[in-house]
């Protein structure tokens, strides 16, 4: 593809998102698997503006909106182009010469944009916090509640993109050996920091052209995400329930902690999320593991199991807001009607599942969500109405499970990618008298 082809696809492909009311990378997966003429460099260059667009959009469009005109796919992409590269309409223009495939000629509006644009930094003093910072004005006291002061340094950090995170599948290897095997085919991992199984890789690589990914030695898993399913403690010949399990992840860590040996069942209400684990699984060797569709949190199937669970998984579906490296355009599709729906959602599933806990079992509940309303105040209201389970401290839990120095302070595991360099992520252990 020309360059002037890349930007107009760009454009296209905002576009298509914007359309759908779907996860960007949902669409833009499907957009470019339908368009064969995209070749891998081509796909690589498009992602990257298009993703450092969603993660600038606040201040792009507070650029242009200073400079009077209203925001669009295209007028982004302009801005883009002028506040992180010092492009100006002269080096534009040639890009843009209504070609096949090709972006539409400067219009005197764009040039009137570009003119005020040129020689602007990406930021400016008279921003809003929530602007700098790249998230809803509307959510603000929620955020300051949780961070204080360092709010804006947290939400510095929540802009950048994420790294990427492998677990090693414990069933094929160990770190060393997933280390070595990424080592030969040029790929320089290092040990995370926390996680004891996990590595990070430097930069975004095509995985699934590796050896190491295909034949299910590693996974990508967030390092954060790979605690929590360590801090589930599910062990060899348990029975363990991941109640919300969607397409597996948490499910494969968890099956590597009970050795294949056991009884794990993998409930989710999406058909399709479900059946995107079957390749999962198979590709992990993992095969103790039985999938559940359920019709809601009210299921039957967990009235008839209850009392008979070691160990039960909360992942539960919430905000995402510790996810927004990762997803920066669900910030912008998050509302506050939506985020007061999921947290009464969340309320109701921790009450049901929690019926499928044994004496003596315990009940994770789980978010990678940064607000307090989603984390803490639901596990205390939880335990103002469930005498019968208790909070297990989490630096017990971290020594027995995780091993080393607990990176956090208090009952709860709560980690940020400021302080911790994960997602965003909230744990809490409960056990059942």
């Amino acid at each position: 593809m020309t360059p002037e082809a890349r930007l107009a696809t760009v454009v296209d492909l905002m576009e298509e998102i914007l359309r759908q009311d779907r996860p960007a990378d949902a669409v833009a997966g499907a957009y470019l698997k339908s368009r064969r003429y995209i070749g891998a460099k081509d796909r690589r260059a498009i992602s990257d503006r298009l993703w450092g667009i969603f993660r600038r959009r606040a201040r792009l469009d507070w650029q242009i909106a200073d400079c009077r005109q209203d925001p669009s796919p295209r007028r982004r992409l302009l801005a883009d182009l002028v506040l992180t590269e010092g492009m100006t309409a002269e080096t534009l223009a040639p890009l843009c010469t209504g070609g096949a495939r090709g972006l539409e000629p400067l219009s005197p509006t764009d040039r009137a944009l570009l003119k005020q644009l040129a020689g602007r930094d990406i930021f400016h003093h008279a921003m809003p916090a929530s602007v700098r910072g790249e998230y809803p004005d509307w959510i603000e006291p929620r955020l300051t509640g949780v961070f204080g002061d360092a709010l804006a340094a947290e939400m510095g950090a929540l802009r950048d993109e994420a790294p990427v995170d492998l677990r090693v599948n414990t069933l094929k290897g160990d770190r060393d050996t997933a280390r070595e095997r990424l080592a030969a085919a040029g790929l320089a991992a290092r040990p995370t920091s926390l996680s004891p199984i996990g590595l990070r890789l430097p930069a975004r690589v095509a995985l699934t052209a590796q050896e190491a990914f295909r034949e299910g030695l590693v996974e990508v898993q967030d390092e954060g995400s790979q605690l929590l399913a360590l801090l589930v403690d599910a062990r060899p010949g348990h029975t363990v329930v991941d109640f919300c399990a969607g397409a597996g992840g948490k499910t494969l860590a968890l099956a590597a902690t009970m050795e294949n040996k056991g009884r794990l069942i993998a409930c989710d209400v999406n058909e399709r999320r479900a059946e995107q684990a079957t390749l999962r699984l198979r590709r992990a060797g993992v095969h103790n593991v039985t999938r559940r569709l359920l019709e809601s949190e009210q299921d039957k199937w967990v009235k008839r199991h209850a009392d008979s669970c070691d160990r039960v998984l909360i992942d539960a579906p919430c905000s995402g807001t510790g996810t927004w490296r990762r997803n920066p355009d669900a910030k912008w599709r998050l509302s506050a009607e939506g985020l007061e729906n999921l947290i009464g959602l969340q309320g109701r599933i921790l009450a049901s599942a929690a019926r499928l806990v044994r004496p003596g079992g315990r009940l994770v509940y789980a978010t990678c969500s940064l607000l307090a309303e989603e984390n803490e105040r639901q596990v205390e209201a939880f335990l103002e109405t469930h005498p019968g389970f208790k909070a297990i401290p989490l630096a017990e839990v971290w020594a027995a499970t995780v091993g080393g120095t607990c990176p956090v302070d208090g009952p709860w595991l709560r980690l940020s990618p400021l302080r911790h360099q994960t997602d965003g992520f909230f744990g809490a252990v409960l056990e059942r008298s």
